[in-house]
């Protein structure tokens, strides 16, 4: 998959595709459909299939630490993406003078002039432009003046739940890994580089690798069984806790993995955290003596859930 940063890096021989539009957060089992049928429609258009996606996502540009909690960072989109077989990803810098642009540049310089798109699946309730003037009936008249199709994205429905980014976040929230897993069609991951951090765990027993999740908002808090792995790598098993530390005052939200069987150094590893299943939410302890006792407990809850393949 072709990686596009930025609109200035389209070039003349981007012209000419079949596209899809929007933040594809977590990338879930609802974009994996709309994704196929685009790929589909790109193999018998003979055109390439390009997503254009945001970054920031549009939300975290307006609303900062009051939009949604982020599932999925930039690197593990293009990850999963690429999965699907989709051709390109146009990876948009979300700021001012994109904000600012009208409804009718993005349809006329980005889709017409600069994409040359084809074919386009939007949500019906897609907005764009400036001021949110632009939605899906403009985008079939601007299809209609500058032949294009623009077609809508069905629903994709599990049982009798619509699959969307905001019920994985209420699945993850509550701590129903493999409900959201099943919704997400992977497992739920939390990735990023290992830090050197206070080195309180291996004080107590329990050495942990520290990975910054830079992220505004993180859709889970507490502590996880879970597996860990990197590029080429064995897969660990551990237990983890995202959260503030309250025991010893964190100020920033982390990821701290403690790994059963794994004696090596990890720091500045670009590492994958599969969370596999929620054991608790994070507490505050009187002291490090309680909060051994509990990491002991929870390495024991983790080993038990992990050996019987829980999520």
């Amino acid at each position: 998959m072709e990686l596009i940063r930025g609109i200035h890096n389209i070039l003349p021989q981007h012209h000419g595709c079949v596209l899809t539009i929007g933040n594809f957060d977590g990338v879930h089992r609802g974009h994996a459909e709309v994704i196929n049928r685009l790929v589909e429609k790109a193999k018998h258009l003979d055109l390439p299939g390009v997503v254009m996606t945001f970054e920031p996502q549009p939300q975290e540009f307006f609303r900062g630490e009051n939009a949604p909690a982020r599932l999925s960072l930039l690197r593990d989109k293009v990850m999963l993406l690429d999965e699907l077989s989709i051709e390109r990803m146009l990876c948009i810098n979300f700021n001012k003078k994109f904000a600012d642009y009208t409804a009718e540049d993005f349809v006329e310089q980005l889709l017409v002039k600069a994409l040359g798109v084809k074919y386009l699946v939007v949500g019906d309730d897609f907005c764009f432009g400036k001021q949110r003037q632009g939605n899906f009936n403009m985008l079939r008249k601007a299809g209609e003046k500058f032949g294009f199709a623009v077609v809508s994205t069905q629903s994709f429905v599990l049982g009798d739940k619509r699959v969307s980014s905001t019920e994985v976040r209420r699945l993850l929230a509550d701590g129903n890994m493999e409900q959201a897993r099943r919704l997400l069609g992977h497992p739920f991951i939390l990735s990023g580089k290992v830090a050197h951090g206070q080195k309180i765990g291996r004080t107590i027993g329990f050495p942990t690798a520290n990975i910054a999740l830079k992220r505004k908002v993180t859709p889970v808090r507490g502590v996880f069984a879970v597996k860990l792995y990197w590029d080429n790598s064995d897969i660990y098993e551990g237990v983890a806790n995202v959260g503030f530390r309250p025991t010893v005052n964190g100020q920033v939200c982390q990821l701290e993995v403690h790994l059963f069987d794994f004696d090596g150094d990890l720091y500045g590893k670009a590492v994958e955290v599969e969370l596999v299943a929620k054991i608790r939410d994070e507490q505050p302890f009187g002291s490090l003596d309680a909060l051994k006792k509990q990491i002991k407990n929870d390495a024991d809850r983790a080993k038990a859930l992990l050996g019987s393949d829980a999520g």
